[in-house]
């Protein structure tokens, strides 16, 4: 064992890495920086008559729903089923930074819930909001829940002034969220990553430890290797977007007494009336459990529950111990709020025009086949084609 981490060790270098967001998908949508992925289904047809959108943090990579195999949660589902679609937010540029909160969370999460939905006669998806992605969602649903069956909200930040560090950072006196947006437009990935390593300054030393402790394991570097792509390949923020909110939700924690607004309208999350699963961390270090759990009391809804699992952020979320915990309860919570049995899984309905302003035009989706996936939404004349997402 000790010949083979030395072994291990010594080739880690040179060591071929892991495919990362490696399930089969199609983009299905795709409007400035970011596209609507939809996992091609089993071959065996689809169990489930609700369409499942996964919304990512726009901090991050969305692959980290999507690891690797045996470690990817966009797998797990579409193996048990499901019509898996997931945002992928793509790479904001310098000329993104006039982006706003009101179009990430309004228009573009409005509009991949209304693809999705539409590929169903009920015209409603489960949505599954992770971190950040969470409280987006969480926002969305509340003003705009018409076409929503269900919403697992998953490590995902509602009360704000929680006492955390990452509250009292972005509470401080010496940072000023208006001089840093100013001043660089958009947010450089290296600021945000360096504020979450701060929040726990031995993670690295940490996981060097683990590193030497289970070199001889192939199963664990692989695993160590796709995690660590994952955490280090960043995006940058739109700036606009950054300001609001930090400033609406961290610094003024505007979300829980209805201060919030979204395009104008007030968010009251008493307006979440669908079922809804709220899920936090034993060890989450970003998203302290309280902050997660406000969310359940705050709804509206009779279907509410919180699920308080150990684990921390990230490995809770994607590890082989998630497989056999988090992710069968998941899928259980939306089996019990499917469409009825009666409800047919393959007609589509026309997205229409006027429920997608200022989208590039598209055609419907195709019916879903029962023994294959199908083929992905053809893009106008003068756009590129859909393509497969590797």
């Amino acid at each position: 064992m000790q010949l083979k981490s030395l072994t291990n060790l010594l080739k880690l270098p040179t060591r071929p890495k892991p495919q990362v967001g490696s399930t089969p998908a199609d983009v299905v949508w795709e409007e400035n920086k970011w596209k609507l992925l939809r996992y091609r289904p089993r071959a065996e047809g689809l169990r489930y008559r609700t369409p499942l959108l996964l919304v990512p943090s726009l901090i991050n990579r969305h692959y980290v729903l999507d690891l690797m195999p045996g470690k990817s949660f966009a797998e797990f589902m579409v193996k048990q089923g499901f019509d898996v679609y997931c945002i992928d937010w793509g790479t904001p540029g310098d000329e993104d930074r006039y982006v706003t909160f009101d179009d990430v969370v309004d228009k573009w999460i409005g509009r991949a819930i209304r693809v999705a939905a539409k590929t169903v006669p009920h015209e409603k998806v489960h949505l599954l909001g992770y971190c950040m992605g969470g409280t987006l969602a969480a926002i969305h649903g509340a003003v705009h829940p018409e076409h929503i069956a269900s919403m697992v909200a998953l490590a995902a930040p509602v009360r704000f002034n929680d006492g955390s560090l990452m509250s009292r950072w972005t509470n401080s006196k010496g940072f000023d969220v208006d001089v840093l947006v100013n001043a660089v437009g958009t947010v450089p990935w290296q600021l945000l990553q360096s504020a979450f390593h701060m929040l726990r300054p031995t993670l690295s030393l940490s996981k060097a430890v683990s590193l030497l402790d289970r070199a001889w394991n192939d199963e664990f570097l692989d695993g160590y290797l796709a995690l660590e792509t994952w955490g280090n390949d960043n995006v940058a923020l739109p700036g606009e977007f950054y300001r609001r909110y930090i400033k609406a939700l961290y610094q003024e924690d505007g979300l829980l007494d209805g201060r919030f607004t979204l395009s104008g309208k007030r968010v009251d999350l008493k307006k979440i009336v669908f079922p809804t699963l709220a899920v936090s961390f034993e060890h989450d270090n970003i998203v302290p459990g309280p902050s997660a759990a406000a969310l359940v009391e705050a709804i509206g809804s009779k279907v509410k529950q919180h699920l308080h699992l150990p684990g921390g952020h990230v490995g809770a979320v994607v590890s082989k111990h998630a497989a056999k915990t988090l992710w069968p309860q998941l899928e259980a919570f939306y089996a019990a709020h499917d469409a009825p049995k009666e409800a047919p899984v393959a007609e589509v309905v026309a997205l229409k025009a006027e429920e997608a302003p200022s989208a590039p035009k598209t055609k419907p989706l195709p019916p879903r086949a029962p023994t294959k996936a199908p083929p992905a939404i053809k893009k106008p004349p003068g756009k590129p084609s859909p393509r497969v997402a590797r």
